[in-house]
């Protein structure tokens, strides 16, 4: 029975290795990520280095703030690691207003805490990550018949309720995003803020959308308890969503 399982689970490494291996090989056929290879990726090399950090990236963790119009790519080698920051990029536009995403054609960026489920090299807008909205904290939440969906942080500038950075800096951040998964991170958490909670002037604007809204102000502080433990912690919480829809940090 032992020699059978160690049979079993070589034959599952193998077959796991085969696809990661490939992943990366597959998506640099696509011109648009070749492009971007032979021009990002010895400066980016250069700069993993400067900052302590293996490349071809590991495991990658993005992170987004609305108002404050960033997106932050923290990166580590190992599980062992704290998180560190590569990145911060500029949101180069945005729709909607804070709040979380509810209904399809509300033009609202979602918030929360999801993962990129799709590549795509042939975006009309560049190069494009799509995310896993909606979650299942959304579908509990948001309108049942008409949740929305093609929420993804990609290039060209434009949105309808996306997360848009420009051209140069969305092949950045496909790359590490890509060899990150062909080095088996399957799940690539992108956690979706309202602020940047350390900010006061970001704090005081909240504050003045969400006074008259209580439930608004729950969920902007159920949030907020994840992005504290990351900045303590600089490591990712356990998050389970309640039977109401709710965030719940474990941890």
């Amino acid at each position: 029975m032992k020699q059978l399982t160690g049979v079993v689970f070589f034959v599952f490494i193998s077959t796991i290795t085969f696809a990661q291996s490939s992943f990366f090989d597959f998506q640099r056929t696509y011109p648009r990520v070749a492009q971007a290879l032979r021009i990002k990726e010895d400066t980016l090399k250069k700069q993993f280095a400067a900052v302590g950090l293996q490349w071809p990236a590991k495991q990658v963790y993005i992170r987004s703030f609305k108002y404050d119009s960033q997106l932050e790519v923290w990166v580590r080698n190992n599980n062992a690691e704290e998180f560190k920051l590569f990145k911060t990029y500029k949101v180069c536009a945005m729709a909607g207003a804070l709040g979380p995403k509810r209904m399809e054609g509300d033009y609202q960026v979602p918030e929360g805490f999801y993962y990129i489920n799709e590549f795509n090299p042939k975006s009309d807008y560049h190069l494009s990550l799509k995310i896993n909205y909606p979650n299942p904290s959304d579908r509990i939440l948001s309108d049942i018949q008409r949740p929305g969906g093609g929420i993804y942080i990609h290039g060209s500038c434009v949105t309808v309720g996306c997360i848009p950075i420009m051209d140069p800096q969305i092949e950045e951040v496909y790359l590490i995003a890509a060899n990150a998964k062909n080095n088996g991170q399957d799940y690539i958490p992108v956690h979706i803020f309202p602020i940047r909670f350390n900010n006061a002037k970001s704090m005081e604007y909240l504050s003045k959308v969400t006074k008259d809204d209580q439930d608004l102000q729950k969920f902007a502080v159920h949030l907020k308890t994840v992005y504290d433990y990351f900045e303590k912690e600089k490591k990712l919480p356990l998050i389970s969503i309640s039977k109401t829809g709710e965030y719940v940090v474990m941890n």
